[in-house]
């Protein structure tokens, strides 16, 4: 029996595991790991939880006086709860969360072991800031970074069975001040918004005080088993599978999606959730997706940099708990070909301090004015600055998913639906053809109630859809952290607002009337942008040639769109609010050049041993033993014996062997070319997208056709049937 046979037997009898019949009621457990403010309220002097609280609620600057005091009560209460260690917890570019352990224990002069934790070490943690990625702002040399505390989001305990640490979310920087992740532009995005957004509501006489974004991000994933993923070597290395036939039953039958969850699977769920829960993290919905083997979490909204945090918190708790489970949990946008892949759709709103949804057009849009302001500022935001929405979901991975009949294509639109597209068009042209939207449906059944029907319909196909008092950005992948899509919308969002702002302020300037200068703010900028509203179906051929027509750009691939991102109006767009400095935009352009590169390199690497080392080897056996059988049948029942059905299947298997070998050896030339020629970065992509990708492409074919082709018994890979389909 081969390793594939024995794993399968091994999986078959698995049972559900972790899954106590006495559950904690969520109510009792739910943030029970996090320094939050009930437990502040608690252990902090009543003025000092008054000041941080308005550090957190209100963006206020820290008082660094407070710092020894909050840190002792934060160290208290983590100890008391079992944490050893603490650590600045922080995002880098690396797009993985980073931490140094340190122990609460120090020694004494006199050898006593004592509990040390300071305001100091609370506020300032020092990382060796050239051994992340920097774009060149750090030399290898020139190795000092620092991390700084963001009291705006809650530090936590990260509980395992090995032990519990402190973690205290912090930002990082570069000895010379400029960010080194993505949570402090994320930061200054939010402030901007927030300036901007108070503007336009000053102007009708709101008195709100803030404004916050707030965010709620469902994640989708696959979860496979242990045994399967330990003999994918390609999933081990690039978090996809190189090579795969596609599967004789995959997503055909749309069976999956919202089906009854395998009991493995839930075990895992319920365990994940629970942790979570332990974490603040609000989870709210779970289910199973499209493609077999793949399902969603989702959580209700909150604001931007604490939802940033939580949604990397998610994906580290998906991947530990699944490993408990005997699963493994892939955040790859594309792990699996010929099924959907896995995307993570950004709900994203304005909410001021006195509770009111900004984008909540209420019953009649069409007189909600301040609500059609902020509108127009949006659509003039993706319209003008399309090419920046784009930077938010670049990597190699989302390259594969983006475009297919599974994810919104990479030309950036709007969907408005009936009911808004009718309320812009009448604006627009003078019109007054307001038409009743929503209602109910009778179902026909007696014992049924009416069905309360929404004002407008959704559009799955759009990667910007207006789902009823937010924008749904449903463009990012998988395993990309939200902070990047979510500072590059506010950027954009911020400036619009500021030229809409700025262009009522000259109205009212000019003596002009308020409501009459709302108006021709309104037309104006609903016809300036009015190419960027698109409620058809964004998969058509149709579309891409209209979009085109209409001057949208059409980025379809990750290095077509970093090029962009040192773009005059882009960069102009980052600065204008310090969102990034000048200095980091060609750093963050160079490392996301960097990190596609080295993600096609290492697939490209993956392909070839592959295919050497375990494909050939398994599929020269099987020739031989074709070959073999020919002569024995003829040994035995003479030259006349009929052999064409052996000599047609020894000759389609010779064929893509011999093609599969010329095929990675053109591939390991290319790599070769490629690695000694001196391109710059922007050049190696070129190469990597162009070249590699393509010969990859033909190493595949010929490994798939082998893989239907040579003896069940043999294949050495799990197949996509197995992986699927066995739990």
């Amino acid at each position: 029996m081969n390793f594939r046979k024995r794993a399968i037997s091994t999986i078959s009898s698995r049972p559900a595991e972790g899954c106590p019949e006495n559950r904690a009621e969520i109510a009792d457990i739910y943030g029970c790991n996090v320094f939050s403010e009930r437990v502040m309220r608690e252990r902090l002097p009543k003025d000092v939880f008054k000041r941080l609280q308005q550090t957190m609620n209100s963006r206020e600057k820290l008082d660094p006086s407070l710092a020894d005091i909050v840190a002792s009560a934060m160290k208290d209460w983590a100890v008391s709860l079992g944490a050893t260690h603490y650590t600045h917890w922080f995002q880098s570019m690396t797009g993985q969360t980073a931490e140094k352990h340190d122990a609460f224990t120090s020694l004494a002069p006199n050898g006593q072991v004592i509990s040390e934790f300071s305001g100091k070490m609370l506020i300032k943690g020092e990382s060796d800031a050239s051994s992340f990625p920097s774009g060149g702002i750090r030399s290898t040399f020139e190795a000092r970074g620092y991390t700084a505390w963001d009291p705006t989001s809650p530090a936590f305990i990260n509980e395992t069975k090995y032990g519990k640490t402190l973690c205290i979310p912090t930002v990082f920087l570069s000895y010379t001040g400029e960010a080194l992740d993505r949570k402090v532009p994320l930061m200054k995005s939010v402030e901007a918004v927030s300036k901007q957004a108070l503007r336009i509501l000053g102007l009708f006489g709101s008195k709100a005080t803030d404004v916050i974004n707030t965010i709620g991000a469902e994640q989708e994933y696959f979860l496979i088993d242990r045994e399967f993923y330990l003999q994918r070597p390609d999933l081990i290395s690039t978090g996809r599978t190189l090579y795969g036939a596609k599967a004789t039953k995959g997503q055909e039958l749309e069976d999956h999606y919202y089906g009854a969850i395998p009991s493995r699977v839930l075990a895992f769920m319920t365990d994940a959730e629970e942790r979570l829960f332990k974490l603040g993290v609000p989870v709210k919905t779970r289910h199973n997706e499209v493609a077999p083997a793949q399902y969603e979490i989702a959580c209700v909204y909150e604001a931007a940099n604490i939802a940033s945090d939580h949604n990397i918190i998610v994906m580290n708790v998906l991947r530990e708990t699944a490993k408990d489970h005997n699963f493994v949990c892939l955040l790859h946008e594309k792990p699996f070909a010929s099924v959907n892949g896995s995307g993570k759709h950004n709900n994203w709103s304005l909410a001021d301090s006195e509770g009111n949804n900004l984008l909540e057009p209420g019953e009649t849009p069409q007189q909600n004015a301040q609500f059609l302001v902020f509108l127009a500022s949006f659509l003039r935001a993706v319209h003008k600055y399309a090419a920046a929405f784009r930077l938010g979901t670049v990597c190699a991975g989302n390259d594969h998913r983006l475009g297919g009949n599974e994810a919104p294509p990479a030309i950036i639109s709007v969907f408005l639906g009936t009911q808004l597209d009718e309320v812009v068009h009448n604006i627009i042209y003078n019109k007054n053809d307001h038409r009743s939207h929503g209602g109910s449906i009778d179902l026909g059944v007696l014992t049924l109630p009416p069905l309360p029907v929404d004002a407008t319909d959704r559009n799955r196909t759009s990667p910007m859809a207006f789902t009823g008092n937010k924008f749904e950005f449903r463009a990012l992948g998988s395993s990309q952290p939200v902070a990047q899509a979510v500072f590059v919308m506010n950027a954009a969002v911020a400036c619009a607002m500021d030229d809409v702002a700025t262009a009522l302020e000259d109205a009212m300037i000019a003596g002009a009337d308020f409501s009459q200068a709302v108006r021709d703010i309104l037309v104006r900028f609903f016809k300036e942008h009015e190419a960027i509203i698109y409620n058809g179906d964004n998969y058509t051929k149709e579309w891409v040639e209209e979009a085109e027509r209409r001057g949208l750009p059409n980025l379809g691939n990750s290095v077509d769109a970093i090029k962009r991102f040192t773009d005059p109006e882009l960069v102009e767009m980052f600065t204008r609010f310090n969102v990034l400095t000048e200095k980091e935009i060609p750093a963050r352009q160079e490392i996301l050049f960097e990190s596609y590169a080295k993600t096609v390199a290492i697939e490209a690497r993956s392909a070839s041993h592959i295919g050497r080392n375990i494909i050939l080897p398994v599929c020269f056996d099987y020739q031989s033993k074709l070959a073999a059988n020919i002569c024995a049948v003829k040994a035995a029942a003479g030259d006349g014996a009929d052999t064409s059905a052996q000599k047609e299947l020894l000759a389609e298997v010779s064929g893509h062997i011999a093609g599969l070998k010329k095929s990675l050896d053109g591939l390991d030339e290319a790599m070769k070319s490629i690695t000694s020629a001196k391109n710059d970065t922007y050049g190696r992509c070129l190469r990597y997208r162009d070249e590699i990708l393509p010969l990859m492409d033909k190493c595949r074919f010929h490994v798939d056709s082998l893989e239907l082709l040579v003896d069940d018994d043999k294949w050495p890979l799990p197949r996509y049937q197995e992986i699927f389909w066995i739990h």
